[in-house]
């Protein structure tokens, strides 16, 4: 059994790191109020821009465009996104685990696949089992704006139209509520409107539209605006799932530290109780005689 002074210790080690975990999960707070606004109106003008966008070529044109061309998938690039720190319960290890998943898929069809990582849980998954990886933009969530976001996206675009690859997926958390993160795995491109709009998202535009310029010249301005937007939507939307992860990761550990606290306490007790006992019966035991 253990020693008052060891119970002592421990209970006062187990405060200390209470007192962490609930700094952290008000940081976590802090920031996922931050975060999640901002997504909520990305995502508004996202859903916005898309449903302009998809009634204009349903009623004026086709969707002829290099973003749009489905090829036989031979080569694939997987943009995957995680954390860059850990404690944030499982939030990285399902984003590991689906990522597998999607690679033993791949490997069965014998599709290349080219890796680009957004953090750095991700990408010391994937260097740890022996996959190469583009490490570009592994830290682009640390200072999150739109430009860089611009930057990976114009990256993955230039490799579509090349024909370098054939497909770009996406591999992220959706952050739904405080309890539920849900992850997706879209496809970026080939570019889909009907994908991209959410159901049941109108523009609230009419269908009848006089262009100035032209139907070509607009798909060409908008069309890299809407994948640009799709990127820095996502690394926003991971960003806040993280956050919310990892708030409710310090919660859990701040009620299990309560728990272990009133064991210990409860322990504390009923050994000093019986070291006063033993004391008291050493003392008659010691008058008796």
């Amino acid at each position: 059994m253990a020693s008052l002074k060891e119970i002592k210790n421990r209970i006062a080690s187990i405060k200390s790191t209470q007192k962490i975990t609930a700094a952290m999960k008000m940081v976590s707070s802090a920031k996922l109020h931050h975060t999640q606004a901002a997504t909520e109106r990305t995502l508004a003008y996202s859903a916005q821009l898309s449903g302009i966008l998809h009634s204009l070529l349903s009623a004026e044109a086709e969707m002829d465009s290099p973003y749009t061309v489905s090829r036989e998938v031979k080569n694939v690039a997987i943009v995957v996104c995680s954390s860059n720190t850990g404690l944030c319960g499982s939030f990285n290890a399902n984003v590991w685990k689906a990522l597998e998943e999607v690679i033993h898929s791949y490997e069965k069809q014998n599709v290349k696949m080219q890796f680009y990582p957004v953090g750095k849980k991700i990408a010391k998954e994937l260097e740890n089992a022996g996959y190469v990886y583009n490490a570009e933009f592994v830290g682009l969530a640390d200072h999150l704006s739109y430009a860089e976001a611009s930057k990976l996206s114009t990256r993955l675009q230039e490799l579509f139209v090349a024909g370098e690859v054939d497909k770009v997926d996406l591999l992220y958390h959706h952050y739904k509520n405080m309890v539920q993160q849900i992850l997706m795995h879209p496809t970026y491109l080939p570019l889909s409107l009907a994908e991209v709009q959410e159901p049941g998202t109108t523009s609230g535009y009419a269908v009848d539209y006089i262009l100035e310029p032209s139907v070509e010249q607009l798909q060409q301005l908008l069309f890299p605006k809407m994948l640009n937007l799709q990127i820095y939507t996502a690394l926003l939307d991971t960003t806040t799932a993280e956050h919310a992860a990892r708030m409710m990761a310090m919660q859990t550990a701040n009620d299990n530290a309560n728990d272990l606290i009133q064991d210990l306490t409860l322990q504390y007790n009923k050994t000093r109780q019986q070291a006063i006992t033993n004391e008291l019966l050493d003392i008659v035991g010691g008058m008796s005689k």
